[in-house]
Protein backbone atom coordinates (compact mmCIF):
# COMPACT_ATOMS: atom_id res chain seq x y z
CA UNK A 1 0.00 0.00 0.00
CA UNK A 2 1.22 3.23 -0.77
CA UNK A 3 1.48 6.46 1.09
CA UNK A 4 -1.48 7.99 -1.41
CA UNK A 5 -3.44 4.56 -0.77
CA UNK A 6 -3.32 5.16 3.22
CA UNK A 7 -3.90 8.97 2.98
CA UNK A 8 -7.34 8.02 0.70
CA UNK A 9 -8.21 5.55 3.27
CA UNK A 10 -8.00 7.78 6.58
CA UNK A 11 -9.95 11.02 4.75
CA UNK A 12 -12.82 8.16 3.48
CA UNK A 13 -12.98 7.17 6.58
CA UNK A 14 -12.27 9.39 9.80
CA UNK A 15 -14.81 10.86 10.72
CA UNK A 16 -17.27 7.94 10.64
CA UNK A 17 -14.35 5.80 12.55
CA UNK A 18 -14.21 8.73 15.08
CA UNK A 19 -18.21 9.34 15.61
CA UNK A 20 -18.18 5.59 16.22
CA UNK A 21 -15.45 6.01 19.00
CA UNK A 22 -16.97 9.01 20.77
CA UNK A 23 -20.12 7.03 20.96
CA UNK A 24 -18.01 4.17 22.69
CA UNK A 25 -16.20 6.33 24.90
CA UNK A 26 -18.08 9.52 25.06
CA UNK A 27 -14.85 11.58 25.38
CA UNK A 28 -13.32 13.52 22.77
CA UNK A 29 -9.71 12.76 23.16
CA UNK A 30 -10.02 9.41 23.83
CA UNK A 31 -12.08 9.04 20.60
CA UNK A 32 -9.55 10.66 18.60
CA UNK A 33 -6.86 8.32 20.22
CA UNK A 34 -8.76 5.60 19.59
CA UNK A 35 -9.38 6.52 16.08
CA UNK A 36 -5.64 7.01 15.85
CA UNK A 37 -4.76 3.85 17.01
CA UNK A 38 -7.09 2.21 14.59
CA UNK A 39 -4.92 4.01 11.34
CA UNK A 40 -1.92 2.85 13.26
CA UNK A 41 -2.58 -1.06 13.19
CA UNK A 42 -4.21 -0.39 9.68
CA UNK A 43 -0.80 0.61 8.64
CA UNK A 44 1.20 -1.95 9.61
CA UNK A 45 -1.36 -4.85 9.38
CA UNK A 46 -3.09 -3.69 6.19
CA UNK A 47 -1.49 -5.75 3.71
CA UNK A 48 -2.87 -8.99 5.41
CA UNK A 49 -6.33 -7.81 4.11
CA UNK A 50 -7.29 -9.75 0.86
CA UNK A 51 -10.49 -8.33 0.17
CA UNK A 52 -10.13 -4.33 -0.16
CA UNK A 53 -14.12 -3.61 -0.46
CA UNK A 54 -13.73 -4.72 3.22
CA UNK A 55 -11.31 -2.02 4.37
CA UNK A 56 -13.95 -0.35 6.12
CA UNK A 57 -15.94 -3.44 8.03
CA UNK A 58 -12.24 -4.20 9.27
CA UNK A 59 -11.46 -0.57 10.30
CA UNK A 60 -14.32 -0.43 12.70
CA UNK A 61 -14.20 -4.31 14.01
CA UNK A 62 -10.16 -2.78 14.53
CA UNK A 63 -11.90 -0.04 16.52
CA UNK A 64 -14.30 -1.53 18.27
CA UNK A 65 -11.69 -4.40 19.48
CA UNK A 66 -9.33 -1.64 20.81
CA UNK A 67 -11.86 -0.49 22.40
CA UNK A 68 -12.94 -3.06 24.09
CA UNK A 69 -9.47 -4.02 25.25
CA UNK A 70 -9.06 -0.48 26.55
CA UNK A 71 -12.17 -1.29 28.48
CA UNK A 72 -10.63 -4.88 30.12
CA UNK A 73 -7.35 -2.95 31.03
CA UNK A 74 -9.36 -0.39 33.07
CA UNK A 75 -12.05 -2.97 34.90
CA UNK A 76 -9.72 -5.80 34.76
CA UNK A 77 -12.75 -8.17 33.78
CA UNK A 78 -14.17 -9.04 30.73
CA UNK A 79 -17.43 -7.74 29.85
CA UNK A 80 -20.15 -10.36 30.65
CA UNK A 81 -23.09 -11.34 28.14
CA UNK A 82 -26.58 -11.06 28.44
CA UNK A 83 -29.14 -13.11 27.74
CA UNK A 84 -30.81 -13.72 24.74
CA UNK A 85 -33.93 -12.59 25.27
CA UNK A 86 -35.69 -9.55 23.38
CA UNK A 87 -37.82 -6.74 24.47
CA UNK A 88 -41.18 -6.04 23.46
CA UNK A 89 -40.41 -2.40 21.83
CA UNK A 90 -42.80 0.35 22.75
CA UNK A 91 -45.11 2.32 19.80
CA UNK A 92 -43.32 5.35 18.89
CA UNK A 93 -45.25 7.88 16.64
CA UNK A 94 -43.06 9.16 14.02
CA UNK A 95 -44.53 12.82 14.87
CA UNK A 96 -43.20 12.50 18.36
CA UNK A 97 -39.55 11.17 17.16
CA UNK A 98 -39.24 13.84 14.54
CA UNK A 99 -39.55 17.01 17.86
CA UNK A 100 -35.82 14.74 18.94
CA UNK A 101 -32.84 16.86 18.55
CA UNK A 102 -29.49 15.07 18.23
CA UNK A 103 -28.25 16.34 21.35
CA UNK A 104 -31.25 14.51 23.26
CA UNK A 105 -30.77 11.35 21.57
CA UNK A 106 -26.33 11.47 22.10
CA UNK A 107 -27.08 12.08 25.61
CA UNK A 108 -29.80 9.43 25.49
CA UNK A 109 -26.93 7.00 23.81
CA UNK A 110 -24.20 7.43 26.08
CA UNK A 111 -26.47 5.95 28.73
CA UNK A 112 -27.34 2.73 27.65
CA UNK A 113 -25.73 -0.07 29.01
CA UNK A 114 -22.11 -0.57 27.86
CA UNK A 115 -22.60 -3.58 25.49
CA UNK A 116 -25.88 -2.01 23.71
CA UNK A 117 -24.20 1.50 22.77
CA UNK A 118 -22.15 -0.50 19.97
CA UNK A 119 -25.01 -2.14 17.51
CA UNK A 120 -27.13 1.19 18.14
CA UNK A 121 -24.37 3.69 17.29
CA UNK A 122 -23.40 1.10 14.40
CA UNK A 123 -27.33 1.35 13.16
CA UNK A 124 -28.29 4.51 13.81
CA UNK A 125 -25.26 6.13 13.17
CA UNK A 126 -23.34 4.70 10.74
CA UNK A 127 -26.10 2.84 8.99
CA UNK A 128 -24.75 -0.59 9.05
CA UNK A 129 -27.20 -3.66 8.54
CA UNK A 130 -27.26 -6.52 10.51
CA UNK A 131 -24.94 -8.77 9.45
CA UNK A 132 -22.85 -5.72 9.32
CA UNK A 133 -22.88 -5.20 12.68
CA UNK A 134 -22.51 -8.76 13.73
CA UNK A 135 -19.05 -9.09 11.66
CA UNK A 136 -18.05 -5.83 13.08
CA UNK A 137 -18.32 -6.55 16.80
CA UNK A 138 -17.38 -10.55 15.98
CA UNK A 139 -20.90 -11.42 17.15
CA UNK A 140 -23.21 -14.11 16.14
CA UNK A 141 -26.11 -12.75 14.00
CA UNK A 142 -28.51 -13.94 16.59
CA UNK A 143 -26.95 -11.77 19.63
CA UNK A 144 -26.13 -8.57 17.76
CA UNK A 145 -29.73 -8.20 16.37
CA UNK A 146 -30.76 -9.01 20.23
CA UNK A 147 -28.56 -6.55 21.18
CA UNK A 148 -29.57 -3.82 19.26
CA UNK A 149 -33.36 -4.41 19.99
CA UNK A 150 -32.48 -4.29 23.88
CA UNK A 151 -30.51 -1.25 22.82
CA UNK A 152 -33.39 0.41 21.30
CA UNK A 153 -35.75 -0.26 23.87
CA UNK A 154 -33.62 1.15 26.06
CA UNK A 155 -33.27 4.03 24.14
CA UNK A 156 -36.48 4.72 23.69
CA UNK A 157 -37.45 4.61 27.42
CA UNK A 158 -34.65 7.30 28.45
CA UNK A 159 -35.86 9.12 25.47
CA UNK A 160 -39.73 8.97 26.65
CA UNK A 161 -39.66 8.57 30.10
CA UNK A 162 -41.56 10.75 32.28
CA UNK A 163 -44.24 10.94 29.47
CA UNK A 164 -46.42 8.30 27.71
CA UNK A 165 -45.60 10.37 24.65
CA UNK A 166 -46.09 8.43 21.46
CA UNK A 167 -46.95 5.22 23.07
CA UNK A 168 -50.00 3.75 21.39
CA UNK A 169 -52.32 1.84 23.36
Amino acid sequence: MTDLDFARIVAQHYEALYRFALSLTRDKAESGQLTQKTFSIWATKSHELRDLPKVEIWLFTTLHREFLGSRRQQTGFPPHELDETALKLPLILPEVANKLDTQQVLVALAQLDANLVSPVALFYLQDYSYKEIAEILDLPLGTAKSRLTRGIGQLQRLLFRDSDMGQSN
